[in-house]
C-alpha cells in the first residue's frame, strides 16, 4: 500500500467505518508515521492537528479501534479503516462522530454476539445451551418459529408478526452457525443471483 502524504502538509484524510455494519464513524487525519504505528499495532492512531502530536483513538477513553481491514483510495490519498470500536466512538459518547444511530447492519452485530456466547460457552445463555443441544435442536426450532411466524402473517396484528420475524431471524443466525456458515456466506449467494438476473 503505497500512500501519497505529498499532499496536505503530510497528512491523509482517514474515514473509519464499523467492519460489522459498514456505519461511518469518524473521519481523522494521519500522516506517515501515525500510519506505521497503526499498522505495527492494529490500533488507529491519528496526528492531532490540535494536539500537534500522535493521538491513539482511546488512549485516555480506552475506547480504541482495532483495525480489521485498511484500504486506500484510487488516488492514493485517502484511507478508508474497518475497525472493530471498543465502546462508543465519538468524545460525546455516541456511536458516531456524525450524531447517526442506526440499526443498519445490526445482524452482523447479532451473529458475532452469538459466537460470543458459544465461544464463551455461557452457562447461562439461551443461545448456547440451545447450539449445545445439537443441529437436529436447532434446526427444529428454526421451523417451529417459521411456522409460527406463518401463523402470525395470517392475522392482524403486526406487532405479534415483527416479534416472529424476529425470533426466526436470530434462531436463524444459529443454525447457520451450526453448519459453520456466515451471513456473509447467504448474502454473496443472494448477490450473485441478482447480478445474473440482470443480464
Amino acid at each position: 500500500m503505497t500512500i501519497d502524504f505529498t499532499k496536505n502538509n503530510g497528512l491523509v484524510p482517514v474515514i473509519i467505518q464499523d467492519y460489522l455494519n459498514l456505519q461511518v464513524l469518524m473521519l481523522g487525519y494521519m500522516n506517515e508515521e501515525a500510519f506505521q504505528k497503526t499498522q505495527k499495532e492494529l490500533k488507529v492512531t491519528f496526528f492531532s492537528r490540535s494536539k500537534n502530536r500522535l493521538w491513539t483513538k482511546g488512549e485516555t477513553s480506552g475506547n480504541f479501534l482495532l483495525v480489521k481491514d485498511m484500504k486506500i483510495d484510487c488516488d492514493n490519498d485517502t484511507l478508508l479503516i474497518k475497525v472493530q470500536p471498543i465502546g462508543p466512538t465519538c468524545h460525546k459518547g455516541t456511536t458516531s462522530c456524525f450524531d447517526e444511530e442506526t440499526s443498519k447492519g445490526f445482524l452482523y452485530v447479532l451473529q458475532q454476539t452469538i459466537e460470543q456466547r458459544i465461544e464463551d460457552n455461557d452457562e447461562n445463555s439461551y443461545t448456547n445451551k440451545l447450539f449445545k443441544r445439537g443441529i437436529n435442536k436447532v434446526a427444529q426450532k428454526v421451523g417451529e418459529e417459521a411456522i409460527e411466524l406463518v401463523i402470525e402473517a395470517k392475522d392482524n396484528n403486526e406487532e405479534l408478526f415483527k416479534n416472529e420475524a424476529a425470533d426466526l431471524l436470530y434462531h436463524f443466525l444459529i443454525l447457520l452457525r451450526s453448519k459453520n456458515t456466515m451471513l456473509e456466506d447467504v448474502e454473496g449467494i443472494l448477490k450473485k443471483r441478482a447480478e445474473s438476473s440482470k443480464r
